[in-house]
């Protein structure tokens, strides 16, 4: 994946410096909200970047009416009110701001981290929240392209 966006990088550079600063930051921000939304939509469709699915949740212990079980994972930290896309300058970000840096962060690597506050410490399961797919480096691609011949 690094050489990939190493060759997306060599790709885009000198495309990039034929372009004013303020029309940097607008691609910029263009790219990170296209991103955003590409990161939601593959949240919600509980997917890593890779395409394989999530890992499902570990059986309870005690039964459970079913509330939590029946809906998706990671259902409000993909709001927009959580995951944000910045721009500043020349780069574009895509991540999670808040309380829920944390608990994305556990799940992102599989950390170990209390269930409760004061409940037991388990190891999570990895489920790649943020991550680049080969659609999100197209859709790079295709925007700074759009941009670039004016087609927005």
């Amino acid at each position: 994946m690094t050489n990939d966006l190493q060759a997306l990088e060599d790709w885009v550079t000198p495309l990039l410096d034929n372009l004013s600063s303020k029309e940097r930051r607008a691609l910029a921000r263009r790219v990170a909200q296209a991103l955003s939304r590409s990161q939601r939509e593959r949240i919600k469709a509980q997917q890593n970047p890779d395409g394989s699915p999530y890992a499902p949740r570990k059986p309870q212990r005690r039964a459970q009416k079913g509330a939590i079980r029946r809906r998706t994972m990671f259902a409000k930290i993909r709001t927009a009110k959580y995951l944000k896309a910045r721009a500043q300058g020349d780069t574009a970000e895509v991540g999670f701001v808040g309380r829920v840096v944390r608990i994305a962060r556990v799940h992102q690597d599989g950390l170990r981290a209390n269930v409760d506050r004061d409940g037991p410490r388990v190891t999570y399961t990895q489920r790649r929240l943020i991550g680049f797919s080969d659609a999100d480096r197209e859709l790079i691609q295709d925007t700074v392209l759009r941009h670039l011949t004016g087609a927005h």
